[in-house]
């Protein structure tokens, strides 16, 4: 155990020096570690508690979840039912948690259940093996069909809004330039955003809170807006009211020309005419063949731009407008021209999200959390490194080298992988330097156990890394299980302290097998012992 060759002895110095380096952009301001090259930036990141910052509970409309689960059954009866031609009274029926529609003949009922079960589709993922369907279709008698959707599959369903919207809340909250934001689910329908850094929460409830469906749909004519509000509104049009002040309504075709999904790209810029802020937009190719189509075929006609049911602009078509660009104008600042083009960029959330929980962490009491911190590291480290020298005196020399390189690894490996450290973290970090020391003191005791029985003082040093290996394994990996469990199951700070608590385990079975061995090795091949100071 004490051989070392020079490549071996060569590989855990090299090991350990290059994960120590990689915490040294953390004693650097930031400013200054911007400019060297991309790979060597990579630092620790302070979490929302030792730095301040705004923390939002999102919580996902799940009615809105239902109600467009329904319209969608709705629709798609009413199109099956059309396309084979049979024949349905009184119209689709949405009822409580159901879609009802009646059947003319009364012959035709069974070839009406056959295409409607067609829609029914097994529910995906793990529940796919469990032959549960996302829709239950059901003779109501008397020519009636029921459509339900199943308790499973309005779970599944809010289980992938909930998937796609935290993608949608991470990119809108990365384009604030804020730095780490911690974006997770949390229980069935909420969504927990953790930005550090960032003070005043305003801007960033703003664009959260807007669900950013954007729709280009053709201004209807025939009906004015006065005629439409004393009742009179065609059934395929519906009166929205503008989105800035004073409130002005218009009759909006319900038919989408083209929607907010076929852009690709929206930037906020000055109007070249009036010097005003607008919002330019690209589409993609479809969307750009279906815009150029619609301005084509509605020259001189107003088309109206809508976002979230409001009406941000309703220019009328000059010229066909077919290079698939264009640019959005209504009386925008230029936070608000700049905010809608975040918004297009990020995309459409697929529901609501409401702010059920909001607090802000003022930096003062994260300054003060990072004192106390290190202040308990320091007295922790301290006494440690005092009870070491005190019980094993040179030997706790080399325990107490080891810790520190121990320390110093956890750090680099934090910095390498951009990890958030927190207040928990912290204590993780000193919890780490306990176990380290411990893994020390049960070599040590083996090795005194072995002179205890009469062995000379290089084998007993051999003897006691040797056995004590197996039970130091044990120890540690029954740690690492349970510092595994914490980050599977845990959120935020607590996972916090499973990355830091895993991360030291690794590094304090390194240090204590190969780095304190290395430095008790050369000890040995440098003074040959006759007996050990320990």
């Amino acid at each position: 155990m004490l051989y070392f060759t020079r490549w071996k002895a060569l590989g855990i110095i090299l090991t350990a020096l290059i994960v120590c380096l990689c915490a040294v952009p953390n004693f650097f301001p930031e400013a200054q570690v911007k400019t060297w090259p991309a790979w060597a930036q990579r630092r620790l990141v302070l979490g929302l508690d030792l730095q301040g910052g705004s923390y939002l509970l999102l919580e996902v409309d799940s009615n809105y979840v239902k109600k467009e689960r329904l319209d969608q059954v709705r629709d798609d009866v009413r199109r099956t039912l059309r396309d084979a031609k049979i024949g349905f009274t009184g119209g689709v029926v949405v009822r409580n948690d159901a879609a009802e529609v009646r059947i003319t003949k009364e012959s035709d009922v069974q070839a009406a259940l056959a295409k409607l079960r067609e829609l029914s589709q097994p529910l995906g993922g793990l529940m796919g093996s469990s032959g549960q369907r996302d829709l239950e279709v059901s003779d109501a008698g008397g020519g009636g069909i029921r459509l339900s959707v199943p308790q499973a599959a309005m779970l599944d369903r809010l289980r992938k809004t909930i998937e796609q919207s935290i993608q949608i809340v991470e990119r809108r909250v990365n384009e604030l330039g804020t730095v780490e934001p911690v974006i997770q689910r949390q229980g069935n329908d909420r969504i927990l955003v953790q930005v550090p850094g960032l003070q005043d929460p305003t801007r960033l409830k703003e664009l959260l809170g807007r669900t950013a469906k954007m729709e280009f749909r053709m201004v209807d004519t025939s009906v004015p807006p006065d005629q439409a509000q004393a009742g009179r509104l065609p059934p395929e049009s519906e009166l929205l009211m503008s989105a800035s002040p004073p409130p002005t309504p218009y009759v909006v075709k319900k038919q989408v020309l083209v929607a907010g999904g076929d852009l690709t790209d929206a930037q906020a810029s000055f109007d070249q005419r009036t010097g005003e802020p607008v919002v330019s937009f690209k589409f993609n190719t479809s969307g750009a063949r279906k815009f150029s189509q619609a301005t084509q075929e509605n020259v001189g006609l107003p088309f109206a731009i809508v976002l979230d049911n409001k009406v941000i602009s309703a220019p009328v078509i000059r010229e066909p407008i077919t290079g698939g660009q264009g640019q959005i104008s209504g009386s925008f600042t230029v936070q608000s021209a700049n905010d809608l083009a975040i918004l297009l960029r990020a995309g459409a959330l697929p529901a609501p999200l409401t702010v059920v929980e909001e607090r802000t962490v003022g930096p003062g009491l994260g300054q003060d959390s990072i004192e106390k911190g290190e202040l308990a590291a320091y007295v922790g480290s301290i006494l440690v490194v005092v009870f070491m020298l005190l019980t094993y005196r040179l030997f706790g020399v080399f325990a107490n080298i080891a810790v520190v390189i121990n320390v110093a690894m956890i750090f680099g490996l934090l910095s390498l992988l951009n990890a958030t450290l927190t207040l928990p973290g912290i204590a993780g970090i000193v919890l780490t330097v306990g176990i380290a020391v411990d893994s020390n003191v049960l070599i040590y005791e083996r090795i005194r156990e072995e002179l205890r029985g009469g062995r000379n003082a290089i084998s007993a040093i051999d003897a006691g890394f040797k056995r004590a290996l197996a039970t130091i394994l044990d120890s540690n990996i029954t740690t690492f299980i349970a510092a595994a469990v914490l980050f599977y199951i845990g959120t935020g700070p607590v996972r916090g302290f499973a990355v830091t608590l895993g991360i030291g385990i690794i590094t304090t079975v390194f240090t204590a097998f190969t780095m304190t061995r290395l430095i008790v090795a050369g000890w040995v091949r440098w003074k040959r012992p006759q007996s050990v100071p320990i």
